[in-house]
């Protein structure tokens, strides 16, 4: 559980009940300083195939991640398609690194053929580049995929672009709500709902490997559930059906198991379950306090969580397989909503201020902490696959929308125009 997740819980903990060490602390002011610069040319012949301009697309994903600084198109030095139509030295004057060139052909059979290359201005060499054929349809995506292939070039690691993201849209007023568990693009793009209710769903969690999903349903009434759904064909089955609370659900990397928070045994405490809900679920945490928002490390070795056992909610890190419980924050009197980069390196999570919540991230090996958004009700932050990116959840007047800040430095962004609230983000696996 993750957007007021915390606050959710204890209201249901009572609805169910009725008859430190230093931490140094950084505030993000400023863009990435260490940007590197690229180029992307509009592909020759992409007006004719208006499902999407690969370039712009390109840019728009590589400026996200906070680590590249795509050049303004106005200030672009001509049109090369290709590696032999480029002028180097001009390009090298604009103090461009690297250059993304390319062409598109429209086919016979209303698809497409493109070729892109990416290319070393400053050695005059190429560095990678492919041909593909694809339909109008799949455009989109192969803009992605041609951005995850620059950023792996260049940096090493997957970019994470021709990833998904699920999220929950809520519609209509107090009196009758609808709620839709919805799967996109990185992006924010094609949007694709998988389920519809009249009554709340939560905390959507991707599998590993990107087939299922887990959430939580209160279908059945006032008492919540643990789903997890096959994202292709839909099927789905309650994994828990326990007495109070069941809440919170995140995948062990292996995908075969879930972190859960139940409340069955009257206080809520972290479990983990079979993901097929075989079997009896096996108990992390045994406190008088609330302990929810569990989420693995990238190793499966330990799992975060947020309790507020300490009088104010903050994370906490144990291993697996149980055992004591160790405090990760003490920077204010609330940390709540743990995410853990795919590296382990970083822990994102939203941070209360005299500003409202913000998202800020913890470096695990120094501790330090940077606040990246300004709030003031930032909420439920989740890592791309690369670990450059948090998406998150942001109110924008009485709605809330899902956007990007990156991890480098406060290069945020706004994802396609929501035009109804939506909540708690999940990031996808390649």
């Amino acid at each position: 559980m993750r957007a007021k997740s915390f606050i959710l819980t204890l209201a249901l903990s009572m609805l169910l009940t009725m008859p430190a060490a230093a931490q140094v602390r950084i505030e993000i002011t400023g863009g990435a300083e260490a940007a590197l610069p690229i180029a992307a040319v509009p592909f020759r012949g992409n007006e004719q195939a208006p499902e999407a301009d690969i370039a712009r697309i390109i840019r728009a994903n590589l400026y996200r991640s906070g680590i590249f600084a795509p050049l303004d198109p106005n200030n672009h030095i001509g049109n090369p398609a290709r590696f032999e139509d480029v002028r180097f030295r001009n390009w090298r004057a604009l103090g461009v690194d690297s250059l993304v060139v390319g062409e598109i052909q429209r086919d016979s059979n209303s698809g497409y053929t493109v070729r892109y290359e990416l290319l070393d201005v400053y050695a005059g060499s190429r560095i990678t580049g492919q041909r593909y054929r694809v339909t109008g349809a799949d455009l989109r995506k192969l803009a992605h995929t041609i951005s995850d292939q620059i950023f792996e070039a260049l940096i090493g690691t997957p970019g994470g672009f021709n990833t998904s993201l699920a999220y929950v849209q809520v519609t209509g007023d107090a009196g009758g709500q609808e709620h839709k568990l919805i799967i996109a693009d990185a992006d924010g793009h094609r949007p694709q709902t998988i389920l519809t209710s009249n009554q709340p769903l939560l905390s959507p969690s991707w599998s590993p490997n990107g087939d299922r999903l887990a959430y939580v349903s209160f279908e059945s009434g006032r008492s919540s559930q643990i789903y997890v759904q096959n994202v292709a064909t839909g099927e789905r089955r309650a994994v828990t059906r326990f007495p109070g609370i069941n809440s919170a659900p995140a995948w062990s990397p292996n995908g075969r198991q879930l972190a859960v928070t139940l409340s069955r045994d009257g206080n809520p405490n972290i479990y983990v379950i079979d993901a097929d809900g075989s079997g009896e679920p096996r108990q992390l945490t045994s406190h008088f306090g609330i302990d929810t928002e569990p989420t693995w490390s990238a190793d499966g070795r330990h799992i975060y969580f947020t309790s507020n056992r300490g009088g104010s909610p903050q994370i906490y890190r144990m291993a697996a397989s149980g055992g004591d419980a160790v405090r990760m924050t003490f920077e204010g009197r609330y940390n709540a909503s743990p995410s853990v980069s795919k590296d382990g390196r970083f822990l994102a999570y939203a941070h209360r201020t005299d500003r409202g919540f913000q998202i800020a991230i913890q470096d695990l090996d120094s501790g330090v902490m940077r606040i990246l958004t300004e709030g003031p009700l930032d909420e439920s932050p989740s890592f791309s696959t690369s670990g450059s990116m948090i998406a998150y959840t942001r109110a924008i007047g009485d709605r809330s929308e899902i956007a990007t800040v990156s991890v480098f430095g406060r290069v945020q962004g706004q994802l396609t125009d929501f035009r109804e609230t939506v909540r708690e983000p999940d990031w996808g696996p390649l």
